[in-house]
């Protein structure tokens, strides 16, 4: 069965200024990986769909909804919503299709269209809070997918796994103390956005791991703690925010990922998917700003996820 891939030419107009390491040529080089490797004959193209304000409320507040689309340009200026994150005429369509490529995906594998799907988007979501924007993330894209899954298909337990080298503090504000949900995040500590270590709900999962860790250290911390308490949670489907700035070749950090170790932990999903959720994963893009170990890693990623890991 091939692996549903989400995206939208929107999420390409999206710009933030010259110089800024989130830019449109990320996805273009994922393309490209996808074209070069043959992973496009098995990947199911999809456009993204828009999400909607109601959607979008589900996990922010409305009052910040109304600010984003007030806001939102419609000329050629640029406007900050933080030091780091910026829209252009085109980023809020981008944003609003990045986050309905998310519930487009979950719409696919509950739906049992595929078993697994990918979203090629930005902006990025993970770091946007219930009533903020930041770190490049205007709407949180994988929240706004685990709240329609629960929602939608009355799910009881989703899990969220966050591998971005930074902490996804937006989808800890929305979701710490939801039971339905368990968020398992690990990142470079101390980093942005400097999460609090001392603050964790029960059902928050943090993984701090210093400058300069390498693949063996992350595998087996990670096997230590994220596997086991995902088979106790038994999900029903498991979201991936998939960050790939932790590779040793992505300036933005100082871990020292390859992709084989995306392969590795994707294939570890994989496998408490295809236990518990009859496969369902639904994976998307965060971070990964070096476009040549980014397009590897998201290789290494897809391969994974059609079970060749």
């Amino acid at each position: 069965m091939p692996i549903a891939f989400f995206s939208h030419p929107y999420c390409y107009d999206h710009e933030m200024g010259e110089g800024h390491p989130e830019r449109p040529s990320r996805l273009s080089s994922i393309n490209d990986r996808i074209v070069a490797s043959g992973l496009g004959f098995v990947l199911h193209h999809m456009d993204a769909p828009k999400a909607s304000r109601e959607q979008l409320a589900a996990v922010h507040d409305s009052g910040y909804i109304d600010h984003i689309f007030a806001v939102a340009p419609a000329g050629d200026e640029l406007i900050a919503l933080d030091g780091d994150t910026l829209m252009n005429a085109c980023s809020l369509e981008a944003a609003l299709r990045a986050a309905g490529a998310v519930i487009g995906a979950v719409d696919a594998v509950m739906q049992g269209d595929v078993r697994r799907a990918f979203c090629s988007v930005r902006p990025p979501g993970h770091h946007a809070e219930r009533d903020r924007a930041m770190g490049f993330c205007i709407f949180n894209n994988i929240a706004v997918g685990a709240a329609h899954a629960l929602n939608q298909y009355k799910l009881e337990r989703i899990a969220i796994c966050d591998f971005d080298v930074h902490h996804g503090n937006g989808t800890e504000d929305i979701f710490e103390g939801d039971e339905r949900v368990l968020f398992l995040s690990s990142f470079q500590h101390p980093f942005y956005p400097y999460t609090d270590l001392n603050h964790c709900a029960a059902n928050v999962i943090k993984t701090p791991f210093p400058a300069g860790t390498g693949g063996e250290v992350f595998r087996k911390v990670i096997g230590e703690q994220w596997l086991p308490a995902l088979d106790a949670f038994r999900p029903q489907l498991i979201l991936i925010s998939a960050g790939f700035d932790g590779h040793a070749e992505d300036e933005m950090s100082q871990l020292r990922l390859r992709e084989n170790d995306y392969q590795w932990i994707t294939g570890e999903l994989r496998r408490l998917a295809d236990k518990h959720c009859e496969g369902r994963i639904v994976s998307a893009l965060e971070g990964g700003y070096n476009l040549s170990a980014l397009k590897r890693s998201v290789g290494a990623h897809l391969d994974s996820l059609l079970g060749n890991a």
